[in-house]
């Protein structure tokens, strides 16, 4: 689907690609990492047909560059700064469906699966919204047309856990028709959604590795936790999580998303000193 034949790209002499080589295969999820000055974003906007450069890069056969309108109207982006555009909501969306021939509805429900009231927004200007809005709006119109290839940019970021799920879910959808490219610093925010890691450092692919699914993307797991005792601060860090306590908030009971399981238990590692049991468990449907 996707492939980088020697791609370098120098800035003011700075070679910022140094002869990047890839293939990437219909249905993968890839995990592009690397600190920052690494190259995942120039290697990125290569893609999108937004640099010249050294080397070929083509996606479904096609050079990004030359059939620019083309492979732009197969390509889901989800960038990790939002836009500062002073466009309303719903002139944003007819806009972007307009640009890939899709149905405006779709990403209408799209948003609305992700829990974006839209009605209530359509008048406003996209850079009046909250993080949160933003970025489900994004996701919305990069999952809302046809894209053979998801590029995303630590999409989850801003999503409450619920959101999040709902993501997750959506991202199941399109497993078997797109692949997705989604860029982050570290692995640890992405490694519940990617079956291969491609490391970058100083231009150069330094790890390319696949990596077996753990859990499927639509899992969901029962969470029990027992306290030795009860502070308040542990109760806002389950905010969102929908969580259920009793027996004077001693016992907290649950469901999490499957692959949000790392990013939960990072944040119930905090309150180590409290936690006397935990359990997981997928949930028997």
């Amino acid at each position: 689907m996707i492939q980088f034949n020697n791609v370098a790209k120098t800035f003011r002499r700075a070679r910022v690609l140094d002869g990047i080589t890839l293939n990437i295969g219909l249905g993968e999820r890839v995990a592009l990492i690397g600190s920052n000055g690494a190259g995942k974003t120039t290697l990125i906007r290569c893609l999108l047909g937004e640099y010249t450069f050294d080397g070929t890069v083509a996606i479904n056969g096609l050079d990004p560059r030359s059939n620019r309108t083309v492979v732009l109207g197969q390509i889901g982006f989800v960038p990790q700064l939002p836009p500062p555009l002073k466009m309303p909501v719903g002139q944003l969306i007819e806009f972007s469906a307009a640009l890939c021939g899709t149905d405006p509805l779709r990403i209408h429900a799209i948003a609305k699966r992700l829990g974006l009231d839209l009605e209530s927004i359509l008048a406003r200007q996209f850079v009046r919204l909250s993080g949160g809005m933003k970025q489900k709006l994004l996701i919305a119109i990069a999952l809302g047309r046809d894209a053979k290839v998801l590029v995303m940019d630590e999409p989850a970021a801003n999503l409450d856990p619920e959101a999040r799920k709902i993501f997750f879910d959506l991202l199941a959808e399109r497993l078997e028709d797109a692949t997705m490219i989604i860029s982050s610093h570290r692995l640890d925010e992405v490694s519940a959604l990617v079956n291969r890691v491609i490391e970058m450092d100083m231009g150069k692919v330094v790890l390319d590795d696949k990596v077996a699914d753990a859990i499927s993307l639509t899992a969901t797991l029962t969470c029990r936790i027992v306290l030795s005792r009860f502070e308040p601060a542990f109760a806002k860090a389950l905010d969102g999580w929908k969580f259920t306590s009793h027996d004077e908030n001693l016992i907290w009971e649950g469901n999490i998303a499957g692959p949000d399981r790392l990013r939960f238990l990072g944040i119930i590692s905090r309150y180590t000193a409290l936690v006397s049991e935990l359990s997981l468990a997928e949930a028997k449907t």
